[in-house]
């Protein structure tokens, strides 16, 4: 069986993807909250500013997904540095400590796969969205140098999604009629579920994605590239 490692495993995409991987690949989980997962395989870390226990992986890695993300809707005005500085020290420094610690054991497989995350909003200008979207634009820009540097034998892709019910999103989706408002901004007519990223996550780690690597994966409900007359 595969050996993968999902970092934010108990957050709505990453539990989603731990629960879809576990039917045929050991799953290692780290979060801030070890979760329900199995002990031996589970284990809590704060991706801000700790190093990460590589010493707590296996010695070959298949993949590993960097879930955790920040939602900072503020206007320009409002944003200290601060607040870019923590939305990079989440989004991508986390993923870069990851990524350093993991990375031998992912270079001990023969074909292994690395999933980041991004959102719709580096591609697509939204107002409120500097912050996060200059943080998730630096992970595109390290999948793409990854991407590059780790071939042949390590893929590395990103997922940029737009709004989807998690946890982490429960504050703009708190009303049935933010929800609905929400929906409508999609041409597809509904916000993501976890399962959506997870199914898409599950596969760039397959080997069927074998072919696949330094992309940016749009699941958005159109968001990014459609627009509908009314």
């Amino acid at each position: 069986m595969r050996n993968v490692l999902v970092v934010g495993a108990t957050g709505g995409i990453g539990s989603a993807l731990a629960k879809r991987l576990a039917a045929d690949s050991h799953v290692w989980s780290a979060s801030r909250s070890a979760g329900d997962a199995q002990r031996d395989r589970s284990f809590a870390w704060d991706a801000v500013g700790a190093d990460f226990p590589a010493d707590r992986l296996p010695e070959r890695l298949d993949g590993l997904v960097y879930c955790p993300g920040t939602i900072t809707l503020l206007p320009f005005e409002r944003l200290s540095e601060d607040s870019f500085r923590q939305d990079l020290e989440l989004n991508l420094l986390g993923a870069v400590r990851v990524i350093k610690a993991a990375l031998p054991a992912l270079k001990a497989a023969p074909r292994a796969g690395i999933v980041l995350f991004s959102t719709v909003a580096v591609s697509t200008g939204m107002p409120m969205h500097a912050s996060i979207a200059s943080a998730k634009g630096a992970v595109e820009g390290l999948t793409r140098s990854l991407a590059a540097e780790f071939a042949p034998t390590i893929r590395v892709n990103a997922i940029a999604p737009s709004l989807t019910d998690t946890p982490l999103a429960s504050r703009v989706l708190r009303t049935e009629r933010q929800r609905e408002a929400a929906a409508a901004r999609h041409p597809l007519q509904r916000i993501g579920r976890p399962e959506d990223l997870a199914a898409l996550a599950a596969f760039l780690l397959s080997d069927e994605a074998d072919w696949i690597s330094g992309q940016v994966i749009h699941a958005d409900g159109g968001m990014g590239s459609l627009r509908r007359f009314s």
